[in-house]
């Protein structure tokens, strides 16, 4: 079997995107373990997909150029992961849209189209709910990671076939020692200004979340988990301010690559990130983390696992208090552990459905 995983890969600077990818593909192989997997995303297109643009996209259609239809008739599945959280308008039509045709083209080209586990909604505008109501009916398989993006599609017409988690729970556990304390990984993406927090406000927190962590006797370890790119929120950059701006040097990992991010955040006590799949990566391997939430995206994924660690940066009185309370609670490893067989059970549900859709594309 030839799949097509859309807007996922495994070279992306973005590590969620690569845990994306490769959670994606490992759920695949469960079902399928010979399938030949082709990742297509905006870092890594092939010229036969003009992914820039919508009118790109429309005038591949009309005009046949590029030999779009013929390559994405090729492929026996295709199974599209909108990069986790992007089935969505909050990023903005024009991404939506651009998601929306690749996948209405490759149904048109005779593929089966499956939509991965991720986020579903929110949709704000009329235009973002009709291409969603579309993508959803032209699906021959939709599966949400969590509860509230099951209601969202729900409430467009067209219910999940399988409600389930992230797929990074689909990835192999790294054995290694517990080697460091805490694992704090800083955001880029909220390091300067946004549309999600007041960056200056983050920054603040964060800088106070290490001085009462030091005064706690906690050893930190910095993490990237968006590496350098053209892309201006690296983890990296906000790191170098964060230590320019400090007077005692702090352990940094800039991971080179998926595996070596897993492994650093198996060996740490505990994990504390803005990043999401920072804290996944964490808690798929067992390790317990503090998520500190942005969007929509982690709460509903996170209590449907019984993970009620979260500190939400949009409306807590008090973040780092929050914070050291949850770290300081001795429950906190063995929590993390239940989240592990919740998950398993929730993936078995997904690898089921994405058997018996197989099944009809062989049929």
């Amino acid at each position: 079997m030839r799949t097509l995983i859309l807007w996922a890969d495994d070279a992306s600077p973005n590590l969620g995107v690569r845990a994306l990818g490769a959670g994606t593909a490992a759920l695949l192989r469960r079902v399928h373990p010979q399938s030949e997997i082709v990742f297509q995303n905006y870092g890594m297109r092939v010229p036969q997909l003009p992914i820039g643009r919508l009118r790109s996209l429309l005038a591949e259609r009309a005009t046949g150029r590029k030999g779009m239809q013929r390559w994405l008739a090729g492929f026996d599945l295709v199974i599209d992961t909108r990069s986790g959280d992007s089935f969505a308008d909050i990023y903005g039509i024009r991404r939506l849209a651009v998601m929306s045709a690749v996948a209405e083209f490759a149904a048109q080209a005779g593929v089966a189209v499956v939509l991965g586990p991720q986020t579903i909604g929110p949709f704000r505008t009329a235009t973002g709910r009709a291409l969603a109501r579309r993508s959803l009916r032209r699906s021959q398989l939709v599966m949400a990671r969590d509860s509230e993006s099951a209601d969202a599609a729900g409430a467009l017409g067209r219910p999940v076939d399988v409600l389930t988690t992230d797929v990074v729970f689909a990835l192999a556990r790294p054995e290694v020692q517990k080697s460091r304390d805490v694992v704090l990984n800083v955001s880029g993406l909220l390091w300067h200004p946004n549309p999600h927090v007041d960056s200056s406000r983050y920054r603040g927190t964060i800088h106070r979340l290490l001085d009462a962590l030091a005064a706690d006797g906690r050893e930190v370890t910095l993490l990237a988990h968006v590496l350098e790119s053209d892309n201006p929120d690296s983890d990296i950059d906000a790191i170098s301010e964060l230590l320019t701006e400090r007077k005692h040097r702090l352990e940094t990992v800039v991971p080179g690559g998926l595996d070596n991010v897993r492994r650093t955040v198996a060996s740490a006590n505990v994990v504390l990130g803005s990043r999401m799949h920072a804290c996944l990566n964490a808690l798929s391997t067992g390790t317990p983390a503090v998520p500190l939430p942005y969007s929509r995206k982690f709460g509903p994924l996170l209590a449907d696992l019984g993970w009620t660690r979260s500190v939400d940066l949009r409306t807590a009185a008090d973040p780092v208090e929050e914070v050291l309370a949850q770290t300081a609670d001795p429950r906190l490893t063995a929590d993390a552990g239940r989240v592990l067989e919740v998950a398993g059970d929730r993936l078995e549900g997904a690898v089921a459905a994405l058997a018996r859709g197989l099944d009809r594309v062989a049929t």
